[in-house]
């Protein structure tokens, strides 16, 4: 009877010890900030952080193009295997507020509307933080910007090939800096390249932040 407990009890704490890291390997890339994970199907939101702006100017390093105060984005969440991976959400809004927009342009009134075009677009977020934001196949990332001028409204399309940008627990935030466009069409006043700098935070699911694993 004694050596039956004794194999009882071997065979129990060998399958406590057996079941503990299949429980850690068993968390997901993204969770919410209490450990939940993100389901498939969960949608993502997010809009520019607090005190922050969404730019696009000519330079990686000037502050000459346009400056908008509000901006957000919709993600649907695709795949989100156990960490360290890579999850997947469908990109299927990215919006920005006119009204809140500015540009210091040579020619240029005003701005009436910015439209990112081609979505959904996929958006991929590594364990390590990296964020990519790809186009379906064959397709391009791309925004129409309509500026008002002396002349009329004139329409200026820019394209990217992808996106990347960085996820930060520290604040639950997705960060992209400098990420170039390149003017597809439009008249001359509109700058030849678009560098896009934006600060999404939180991103939360039903006001819930999410973290990255």
């Amino acid at each position: 009877m004694r050596t039956r407990t004794l194999l009882t009890l071997t065979a129990a704490v060998a399958a406590l010890g057996l079941a503990a890291p299949a429980s850690a390997a068993d968390t997901p890339v993204l969770t919410t900030t209490d450990g939940a994970a993100v389901a498939v199907g969960d949608v993502l939101n997010a809009s520019l952080a607090s005190g922050t702006a969404a730019t696009f100017y000519s330079s990686a390093t000037g502050t000459s193009g346009i400056s908008c105060t509000s901006s957000a984005f919709a993600a649907t969440v695709t795949d989100n295997p156990a960490a360290p991976g890579t999850a997947t959400e469908s990109l299927t809004s990215h919006t920005f507020d006119t009204a809140g927009c500015t540009a210091n342009v040579v020619g240029v009134l005003g701005v009436s509307g910015i439209t990112v075009d081609n979505l959904p677009y996929t958006a991929a977020v590594s364990s390590d933080g990296t964020v990519s934001v790809t186009p379906a196949a064959g397709s391009v990332i791309q925004s129409t910007v309509k500026l008002r001028t002396l002349l009329g409204t004139i329409n200026c399309v820019y394209r990217a090939p992808s996106l990347t940008g960085k996820a930060d627990n520290a604040d639950n935030s997705i960060s992209f800096t400098n990420q170039q466009f390149t003017k597809a069409s439009g008249s001359s006043l509109c700058f030849a390249n678009a560098f896009f700098t934006a600060k999404y935070a939180p991103v939360a699911k039903g006001g819930a932040a999410v973290n990255v694993n």
